[in-house]
């Protein structure tokens, strides 16, 4: 068939659709020339020179072709390992601004620009050619009707996250057709809608959503395959397997269906977005995308030998953020989500890596001082996980304005002082009171802490109170990955037990963590499965496991009905209190004049901690006074707020101890809330008035509220 090519432009970058025909355009620095390739429904490919070059971007206009169209490029240039080029037209080369992609790359010997069983690997240059096994762009409409929908903007002091995965979460949903199960429109199935409004989560924040390696070589060998999906391909295509109503385009309807259905329900949207490296690894990985379009421009290259990948990610490769086109590119991409997918912010992999200039990490690398700059970014969520596996890459409470961020020494500190740990209630303090120590110095609030418990990454939060080790024996890898200083605790048998006494204190526990999180000052994180008791069996690196391994078990909901309905409760009892939600740090003084600060620290008989006692090494216990009267940042509308005051009893010690009401808070009626030794939630238990001591059980919290 034959096909006439005009000049076309150079922008927009990837395949954009007039209605007439499609303009393509693909930027490489060090391309001697490009060819786009064509496919029809057969697989017949047929190629067209882009012989148009503006600023390093080749491009070229093809009348008549539109949506549905598959296609991919090969690009010609220098061969050449030991100086950064790895240019093979024998290689089909996935768009890295492709909108959609058709499936998964199959994994074979001809994705890889080298022999296999060459002697100098990498350094020779194959000649297999391999579109049959590598996934087609498609040319898409932008059309959308989102009639009304607009980003919800809720205010980040307000806001409850749900980390979860696409597929993970509705998998084995029993009341979601089968279809239906693990896509988009599974998500944003009633079903599924239901449980997250049932919990009263504001958020969803979804794990990679970029179409990415699904079928890395080492995971095939042992018949598994890339689950999380931390290895992208695509920055503006949505991972095709996730669909339900196909895949020629079709996904990118169903993923902006869902988020206008979440949105209707009040929930937002937030993706978990890898800007720090890409599938294709290290100098032995495959030919995909970037490196067989310009290796040198687009990565991160060991400066004296540039054979090699600067690797600060521990997945082979970084992108080379320095690079203009590539700053470009993942700005695209992040407005691209937000403008034409109204995703409504970002959690950010291994954020520090997008931070290195050089080697070090600056916090006001270019990256961003653009994201600042922009009017689209500036006012959506962005969350850095801050830190990188390259030196100096621990970063918690190093980023600037705008950003907030997993508060990794909150997951750290919390899950010491329930485990017993020494030297943890001052840390624990802070921590609970939104890590001021942190965050306040560079003008940012609480909601810069993003606290967290357990994460996709790492022991879910019924398995942190049941291993003390992790079994990952299932990965393949002899129990070698994964983290293994976990800070758990296993209440005294490793694994599953039928001990009533450990069940007990486990399911205590887990209160405990659920109780600590849910009312300490910053945003919560909850993970997905958590409300139920979702365990992995210990496996605490369940990135390959798309199995039961990892996706919800919707039928914990009946074996676990207290632990849901006490989450559900809890969570309803933070957004009707906010004492426990400030927008502003508590100054630890009376603001109205009541002469009651708005902050009190107590020792269990009732006296304020002094300085010494708050290094004691092995103090468990302390208590909170927290005073609704004195919230000094107003409204909304300006107007003052105003909540209940209440006592908070908290005691890691393996004994009971009987706390007493402060002396200046005696005059007032105290009512239990909160009791973690209970297996439901309280709501309204005992009075407490004057010098009446509450016992409060070995690692247990109490919550009391003033009566007025």
């Amino acid at each position: 068939m034959y096909l006439s090519i005009w000049p076309g432009k150079p922008y927009p970058l990837g395949a954009a659709w007039d209605g007439k025909g499609t303009n393509f355009a693909l930027f490489s620095e060090h391309a001697t020339a490009v060819e786009l390739c064509l496919f029809d429904q057969a697989g017949q490919e047929t190629r067209l020179p882009l012989t148009e070059v503006s600023n390093f971007v080749w491009h070229g206009y093809v009348p008549s072709i539109g949506p549905g169209q598959r296609y991919g490029f090969r690009v010609h240039g220098p061969f050449e390992p030991h100086a950064g080029h790895r240019f093979n037209p024998h290689k089909l080369l996935l768009d890295p601004y492709a909108k959609a992609v058709e499936g998964d790359i199959k994994f074979g010997a001809e994705i890889f620009g080298y022999w296999w069983d060459h002697p100098d690997q990498d350094l020779s240059f194959s000649d297999q050619d391999d579109a049959e096994l590598v996934p087609k762009a498609i040319v898409i409409d932008d059309w959308f009707d989102w009639e009304d929908d607009t980003l919800l903007q809720t205010p980040r002091h307000e806001t409850i996250i749900y980390e979860t995965h696409v597929k993970g979460f509705t998998q084995l949903h029993p009341d979601i057709p089968p279809h239906l199960r693990g896509t988009y429109a599974g998500l944003a199935h009633p079903a599924a809608i239901a449980h997250l409004q049932s919990l009263g989560v504001t958020a969803v924040e979804l794990m990679p959503v970029h179409h990415f390696l699904a079928y890395p070589g080492h995971l095939v060998d042992r018949g598994l395959r890339n689950y999380w999906g931390y290895d992208s391909l695509c920055y503006l295509a949505p991972y095709s397997g996730y669909s339900a109503s196909g895949t020629l385009g079709e996904q990118v309807i169903e993923f902006k269906q869902m988020v206008k259905d979440l949105h209707k329900a009040g929930i937002e949207v937030i993706l978990d977005v890898v800007y720090n490296h890409t599938g294709e690894g290290n100098h032995l990985g495959p030919t995909l995308s970037l490196r067989g379009i310009d290796n040198a421009a687009y990565y991160r290259l060991v400066e004296d030998q540039p054979r090699y990948y600067m690797d600060f990610t521990g997945c082979g490769n970084s992108l080379n953020v320095r690079h203009p086109q590539v700053l470009k590119l993942i700005m695209d991409s992040l407005r691209y989500w937000v403008l034409e997918m109204h995703v409504d912010g970002f959690r950010f992999d291994l954020a520090s890596a997008l931070a290195r200039e050089l080697y070090a990490v600056d916090r006001l690398a270019a990256f961003f001082d653009i994201i600042h700059q922009d009017p689209v970014l500036a006012d959506v969520k962005l969350i850095a996980e801050p830190w990188d596996v390259g030196e100096g890459g621990y970063q918690v409470g190093e980023f600037p304005l705008l950003w907030s961020e997993w508060n990794g020494k909150y997951r750290d500190t919390v899950r010491d002082f329930w485990r017993g740990e020494d030297r943890s209630l001052a840390d624990f303090a802070y921590r609970f009171t939104g890590s001021s120590d942190l965050y306040q110095s560079n003008g940012r609030n609480p909601s810069a802490s993003i606290n967290f418990i357990t994460a996709h990454d790492g022991f879910t939060l019924a398995d942190l109170v049941s291993y003390n080790e992790k079994h990952n024996e299932a990965n393949g890898e002899d129990n070698q990955d994964g983290e293994s200083h976990n800070r758990s605790w296993n209440c005294g048998v490793e694994g599953e037990t039928d001990d009533p006494e450990i069940l007990q204190l486990r399911q205590r526990q887990q209160r405990n963590f659920l109780v600590t999180l849910m009312l300490s000052q910053g945003v919560p994180m909850l993970l997905s499965g958590d409300e139920v008791g979702r365990s992995q069996q210990g496996n605490n690196n369940a990135y390959c496991q798309d199995n039961e391994i990892s996706w919800l078990n919707w039928q914990l909901q009946a074996e676990n009905t207290a632990l849901l309905d006490f989450t559900r409760q809890l969570i309803d009892f933070r957004r009707k209190h906010p004492v426990f939600r400030r927008r502003k740090w508590f100054q630890g003084r009376a603001i109205h004049g009541s002469g009651v600060n708005d902050i009190v620290w107590f020792n269990p008989d009732g006296g304020e901690m002094t300085d010494r006692q708050w290094d004691i090494d092995f103090a468990k216990a302390v208590g909170i006074f927290l005073n609704g009267k004195e919230i000094a940042t107003p409204g909304a509308r300006g107007e003052r707020i105003v909540d209940d005051s209440f006592l908070l009893f908290f005691n890691a010690h393996y004994e009971a101890i009987d706390f007493f009401i402060p002396k200046g808070l005696q005059a007032w009626d105290w009512i239990v809330v909160i009791d973690t030794c209970e297996s439901y939630f309280i709501g309204q238990g005992e009075h407490y008035t004057q010098d009446k001591p509450i016992t409060v059980e070995a690692r247990s919290v109490v919550v009391l509220q003033q009566l007025e």
